[in-house]
C-alpha cells in the first residue's frame, strides 16, 4: 500500500535508503540488559518499538511509529522529529519537537486531529524546529506502555503513559520556569483555558470527515499553571502553559474526545481520575500483558522471539476505537460519515485492501469477540452512510481496488464469528457489487458497470482494471458463502458464476491476467515486469496469482500442478527487475522488491502474501515449506520490515505463518499448513481453550514437515479447518532436514 494513494502520486523517486539497516545500532528499546531480556518470559519485554521507523518515501516500512497506547486505543502518542512531513520520526534524528497524539493511519494519507506537547524552560520559540531539544535516543525507554527520554537543552525528564483515550505525562525539571508547548495545526484551532482546565480543538484533516470534525483535548495540570495567548505559526496555533517558578515535578493530565470538549472532561475523569502517574503506567503495562499473553511462544533464537512480539504490539494497534461513553457508560461516537453524535461502537482506520489477507484471519483466531465488535462498527458505518467504506481514515476514503471488506465479513461469517448483524451486513455488501457508487468518494466498486457488462473491467475505461477485476471477481466468491450461510441460494449461485471472472483476462498464450479492452481484445506489448495500470503498485508478475478462491482453476489454466509449480519457482528466483511503467519513475515498492534477492515475489507489499502457499495446490509442499521458512528468518529482524507494515498486515503475515499455516483464502474457513518457526506456541483464544503448537526436532535447518498430529491423531492433507484448529489442543509438526517422502 503507498504510491496509489491519490494525494502522493507523485513525489516519489529511487530508494536513497539501504533494505534492512538496523536502527538498534541508534537507539534501544529499554534500559534493560540483553541478557536480561533474554531470560524474560514476557512478550511485552521483547517488543522493539523502534522496528520499521527508519522509513522514508523512498523506502517504506509503512505507518511503523513508535506508538505508545493501549491495544487498539483512540490516542496515540508518539515522537516528532520533525514537522509538516507524514514522515514525521525517525529514529536516527537527535532531536525531538515533542510528544506527538497521532491518528495517523499512513504517511500515504496523512495524520488528522493531531497536537504536539513539548516541554521548556525559559521562553520557548515559536518555531518547532528552533525549540527542538537534542536527547539520546540510546537512552530513551520506549515500550508499548511507557516512554521516557532526557530532553538535554532544558535537563527535562519527560514521561508518558497511556489510556484508551488520553494520557498522562510526568515532566522533571532540573531548571526553573518550566513550561509545556501546545503546538497545535490548523489556523482555525482554537484553545482556551476554563477554570483549572485548557480546552484545544483541531480540526486539520486530510479528508475522510463529514464537516464539523474537531479532535477535542482537555488538559489538567497537578500545579497551579497559566495559559499564554496563542500565536500564529505558518498553519499552526502555539500556545505555553507556564507552571509555578518553584515547580520541579509536574504530571500533565491530557485527554481526547471526537465529541466535544465537555466528553474530553469526561474522558480525563473517567480514565485518568486522581490516579497517579504510576497508577496509570501500571495499568497500560497490565492491558498489553494481557493481550499479548494470547500468543506465547518458546525456542527459537532471541531474535525471532523478539519479531514475534515486536509483530504482536504491531497487530494490535488498529484499527482504533472511535466510540467514547456517554454519561451512562453506553457507547456513542461522532459520526464521521454523517456529522452527528450516533449510539453504539465505531472504529476507524484500516485500509481492508492490506489487512484482509492475514490480520483479520489472525483476529478470528485470537481475538474474536473483539473482531465481532470491529465487525459491528463497519455495518454501523454503512447504517449511518448508506455504504460499506472502503477504506475508512477515519470514515470514507478513496484508496486503493476493489472492496474487500468482502473477505472481511465471509471470513467472519464461515468461522461462526458473533456479535455483529450479518443480515444488514450482506444486505451492504451486495448493494456495492450490484449497483454504481461513488467510488471517488469511498464507496461502491470501480469500475462495477464495465465489469456487470463485460465480465471484467476494461482497460483504458477503468484505471487499474486487472486488479479491479480480480479483487471484484474474488469478493463475488466471498459474497456467495455469505448468501449461502444466510440461505440465499439464489444469490449465493449467481455470486459463485461471477467469482470466474478472472478467467476472461486469463490469457492462454503468457499465462498471465492481462488488461483487455472493450472490444475483447487484450492490450498489446505485453510485458510482465512493466508496473502500473492496468494491475496496482506490481506487475503482472505481482498479479499472476491473483485467484485465492479457486487456486486449482488457476492451475489448470496454467497447465497443471507441474506448470504451476515451475511458475512459483521462476517468480521467486528470477532478478527482480521491473519497468516503471505507468507510474513513470521508480516507486518505493520496486525499490523494496529489487532489495532483496526473492526475485518477482514482492514480500514488501500484499498481493502476493497468499503466493508461497499455492506450493500445497501444486503438491510441492516441500517448496512451500522452504520458501516460507526462507520469508520468516530473512525478511523479518527485529529492527525492520522488507516493506509496508500497513496496521499489521505484514505483522499478521509473520505471526501466522511462524504459527505453522496460513489463510490462502480469506472467506473459507481453513488454513494452509506451512512451517511453523517455534519449537512451541501456546495460543490462548478470546473464550477458547489453549492450542499448543510443538514443532519436534526444529531447527534452522528444519523447514521441512514429515507429519502433522491434531490431537494424537494423524491429520493428513495440506489444510486445516478453522474448527479444528479453535477446537483441538494440541498440534505437533515433525520437523526434518529433509523434505518428506
Amino acid at each position: 500500500m503507498g504510491t496509489s494513494r491519490r494525494s502522493f502520486l507523485g513525489g516519489l523517486g529511487a530508494a536513497a535508503v539501504a533494505a534492512g539497516v538496523p536502527v538498534s545500532a541508534v537507539a534501544k528499546n529499554s534500559s534493560e540488559a540483553e541478557s536480561k531480556r533474554e531470560s524474560s518470559s514476557s512478550n511485552l519485554d521483547l517488543v522493539n518499538l523502534l522496528q520499521g521507523t527508519d522509513s522514508t518515501s523512498l523506502f517504506s516500512r509503512g505507518n511503523t511509529l513508535p506508538l505508545v497506547a493501549v491495544p487498539f486505543g483512540m490516542a496515540h502518542w508518539t515522537l516528532q522529529t520533525s514537522s509538516d512531513t507524514p514522515w514525521f520520526f525517525n529514529p536516527r534524528d537527535r532531536r525531538t519537537q515533542g510528544i506527538r497524539c497521532t491518528h495517523q493511519l499512513s504517511p500515504w494519507l496523512s495524520d488528522y486531529g493531531h497536537a504536539i506537547f513539548m516541554p521548556f524552560t525559559g521562553e520557548p520559540d515559536i518555531d518547532p524546529g528552533a525549540r527542538a531539544s537534542s536527547y539520546r535516543p540510546e537512552d530513551a525507554v520506549m515500550h508499548p506502555y511507557f516512554l521516557k527520554l532526557g530532553l538535554l537543552r532544558s535537563g527535562t525528564t519527560t514521561e508518558l503513559a497511556p489510556t484508551e483515550r488520553c494520557a498522562i505525562l510526568r515532566l522533571s525539571f532540573t531548571q526553573p520556569d518550566g513550561g509545556l508547548v501546545i503546538d497545535l495545526p490548523g489556523k482555525d484551532a482554537t484553545v482556551t483555558k476554563k477554570n483549572d482546565t485548557v480546552l484545544a480543538a483541531v480540526h486539520a484533516n486530510d479528508g475522510g470527515v463529514a464537516p464539523g470534525f474537531a479532535t477535542y483535548y482537555a488538559i489538567r495540570c497537578s500545579v497551579p499553571m497559566t495559559l499564554d495567548e496563542a500565536k500564529a505559526w505558518k498553519q499552526h496555533r502555539i500556545a505555553a502553559l507556564r507552571f509555578n517558578s518553584s515547580a520541579t515535578t509536574v504530571e500533565v493530565r491530557i485527554a481526547t474526545s471526537f465529541i466535544s470538549h465537555e466528553q474530553a472532561i469526561q474522558n480525563l475523569e473517567r480514565e485518568l481520575g486522581s490516579k497517579t502517574f504510576d497508577q496509570i503506567k501500571l495499568e497500560a503495562k497490565a492491558v498489553w500483558e494481557e493481550a499479548m499473553s494470547r500468543a506465547f511462544v518458546e525456542g527459537g533464537t532471541l531474535n525471532q522471539r523478539r519479531v514475534f512480539a515486536s509483530t504482536l504490539y504491531r497487530a494490535l494497534l488498529f484499527p482504533r476505537v472511535w466510540h467514547e461513553p456517554d454519561i451512562h457508560g453506553q457507547p456513542h461516537h461522532w459520526s464521521p460519515y454523517t456529522g452527528k453524535v450516533t449510539p453504539g461502537v465505531m472504529y476507524a482506520d484500516h485500509g481492508y485492501w492490506d489487512v484482509y489477507r492475514a490480520w483479520y484471519p489472525l483476529m478470528s483466531i485470537l481475538f474474536p469477540q473483539r473482531l465481532g465488535e470491529i465487525l459491528q462498527a463497519w455495518v454501523n458505518a454503512a447504517k449511518e452512510g448508506g455504504w460499506l467504506p472502503q477504506f475508512p481514515c477515519p470514515g470514507y476514503r478513496a484508496c486503493m481496488t476493489g472492496s474487500l471488506i468482502d473477505a472481511v465479513f465471509a471470513d467472519a461469517a464461515v468461522k461462526g464469528i458473533k456479535g455483529f448483524d450479518l443480515e444488514f451486513a450482506y444486505t451492504m455488501l451486495r448493494k456495492h457489487a450490484t449497483q454504481p457508487g461513488d467510488p471517488e468518494k469511498g464507496y461502491g466498486r470501480r469500475g462495477l458497470e464495465s465489469y456487470l457488462a463485460l465480465g471484467y473491467c476494461a482497460a483504458k475505461e477503468v484505471n487499474q482494471s486487472v486488479a479491479e477485476t480480480v479483487d471484484a471477481a474474488y469478493g463475488d466468491f466471498c459474497i456467495s458463502q455469505v448468501a449461502e450461510i444466510l440461505d440465499k441460494s439464489g444469490d449465493a449461485a449467481m455470486f459463485l458464476k461471477r467469482s470466474e471472472n478472472w478467467r476472461n483476462l486469463f490469457d492462454p498464450s503468457t499465462k498471465f491476467l492481462r488488461g483487455k479492452q472493450a472490444d475483447g481484445t487484450f492490450l498489446p506489448n505485453f510485458d510482465p515486469i512493466r508496473w502500473g495500470d492496468p494491475y496496482v503498485e506490481g506487475s503482472a508478475w505481482q498479479h499472476r496469482f491473483d485467484v485465492p478462491h479457486n487456486p486449482e482453476g488457476l492451475m489448470q489454466a496454467i497447465g497443471g500442478p507441474a506448470a504451476l509449480s515451475a511458475a512459483l519457482e521462476e517468480m521467486l528466483t528470477q532478478k527482480p527487475a521491473f519497468h516503471v511503467g505507468s507510474y513513470g519513475r521508480e516507486i518505493h515498492e520496486m525499490s523494496e522488491m529489487a532489495a532483496v534477492p526473492f526475485g518477482q515475489y514482492a514480500h514488501s507489499n500484499q498481493p502476493v502474501h497468499h503466493v508461497l502457499y499455492l506450493y500445497a495446490t501444486a503438491g510441492r509442499r516441500d517448496r512451500l515449506q522452504c520458501w516460507v521458512r526462507r520469508v520468516l528468518t530473512e525478511l523479518y529482524t527485529p529492527d525492520t520490515f522488507a516493506g509496508d507494515e500497513d496496521t499489521g498486515s505484514m505483522s499478521a503475515w509473520f505471526l501466522i505463518s511462524s504459527m505453522g499455516f496460513y489463510p490462502g483464502c480469506p472467506g473459507r474457513a481453513e488454513y494452509v499448513l506451512g512451517s511453523p518457526l517455534f519449537d512451541r506456541i501456546t495460543l490462548t483464544p478470546e473464550g477458547a481453550a489453549k492450542i499448543v503448537i510443538q514443532a519436534r526436532g526444529n531447527g534452522p535447518a528444519s523447514p521441512y514437515v514429515q507429519r502433522v498430529m491434531v490431537n494424537g491423531e494423524e491429520h493428513l492433507g495440506a489444510v486445516l479447518s478453522h474448527a479444528d484448529l479453535m477446537k483441538s489442543g494440541h498440534i505437533v509438526f515433525n520437523m526434518s532436514d529433509k523434505p518428506a517422502v
